[in-house]
């Protein structure tokens, strides 16, 4: 069908599957009324002499914990790409659990042939899983030293957290004379506890990193992430001290954004796996449960998954990683992932979309042509 069609189908789904949700087991997580635009603030309790002080702060509400959630039969539902060029309904679930599997029978009766379903398993952001399986690959060792010219796909990490990857360098609207990394909110602040002003290490401190000889920046912004809201980004920037840097990546400069369509070959250069490529296997994906730590179960809308060539496209410590299209066309922001699910059983991973995370971050790739 085509994409509006697509669209105009998932959204009834939605509501579809939100009352099958109800009737098999009541849903862990709350739809607001309205969806929120996504904001980039400083950190909570930042020094009252930063100049990012003033503005607004983190919040945690009371929501539902990671292991509430995913006893929930909710799902999330996107767009597939089709070979013909149009587009059916992804369907995925966490978990093989018995009022899950009765949700997804369900839709599939409704969507029909265009269904495409796959069980995820449980999605957490990669810097949060087992410290100990973040050894890196042979491929990916360089990513965990001490890199300087810094460069895309190294480690990096907040001063309190364990390590993730440098995604890109931008520059912010209002300060275009400043250099900035992007990576995550849970690489580059960790937990609520961060202040702008914190110390940012290349590598992160799971990889040796120590103040000060490991600094390469501070903490300056982060998108706001509200337990019991629908989230968008997980990001957040670091002002760096020093502007030499290599913009380079294996398929040389990244300077353009686009919105993935599905079906594209894309590749990443990550802390833990180096460079993989994969499949964008499903856009527009909504009701993305990620588990997390410090803020408990997140949804998040609007998303695109990616499954590996072969090998997982992800593991732990990728966090952070630019998305990116051998055309160097940035199409997203890695932030997510499960370890099992998909069709070659070796995981999915999940991105924000690139043009909503500078948006919102109001940044630019600083690659771009002024």
């Amino acid at each position: 069908m085509e994409r509006y069609a697509a669209r105009k189908m998932k959204e009834q789904l939605a509501d579809f599957a939100r009352e099958l949700g109800e009737r098999y087991g009541t849903s862990a997580l709350p739809r607001p009324g309205e969806r929120p635009r996504p904001q980039a603030v400083p950190p909570a309790g930042r020094r009252d002499d930063h100049p990012d002080a003033g503005a607004a702060e983190l919040r945690r509400d009371s929501a539902p914990s990671a292991d509430d959630v995913v006893r929930a039969p909710t799902l999330a539902l996107g767009l597939v790409p089709r070979p013909d060029g149009g587009y059916g309904i992804a369907v995925r679930y966490r978990l093989g659990l018995p009022r899950a599997r009765a949700v997804v029978r369900r839709i599939a009766d409704e969507v029909g042939p265009d269904a495409d379903i796959r069980r995820t398993g449980r999605i957490r952001p990669l810097s949060e899983l087992d410290p100990r399986r973040l050894a890196p690959t042979s491929q990916a060792e360089g990513e965990t030293d001490h890199v300087r010219p810094l460069r895309p796909g190294v480690s990096i990490g907040h001063v309190g957290v364990t390590a993730g990857t440098l995604g890109a360098f931008v520059r912010r609207v209002d300060a275009p004379d400043e250099l900035y990394a992007l990576s995550n909110y849970h690489v580059l602040a960790g937990s609520q506890q961060a202040r702008a002003g914190d110390v940012v290490l290349q590598p992160g401190p799971a990889d040796g990193g120590l103040i000060p000889g490991d600094r390469v920046g501070e903490l300056t912004r982060v998108a706001t992430l509200v337990s019991g809201e629908v989230c968008a980004t997980d990001a957040a920037i670091a002002r760096l001290d020093s502007a030499e840097v290599d913009h380079t990546y294996p398929v040389g400069r990244v300077a353009r954004i686009a919105r993935p369509v599905g079906g594209e070959t894309v590749e990443k250069v990550g802390r833990t796996t180096a460079v993989t490529r994969g499949r964008v296997t499903a856009i527009e994906l909504d009701d993305v449960i990620v588990g997390y730590e410090d803020l408990g179960a997140l949804s998040f809308d609007d998303q695109v998954e990616i499954e590996g060539e072969g090998v997982a496209f992800s593991r732990g410590g990728d966090s952070g990683a630019l998305v990116y299209r051998e055309d160097g066309t940035a199409i997203g922001l890695l932030f997510a992932g499960s370890e099992s699910g998909g069709q070659g059983g070796k995981g999915l991973t999940y991105a924000n979309p690139i043009d909503v995370v500078l948006e919102t971050m109001e940044v630019e790739l600083a690659a771009t042509e002024r």
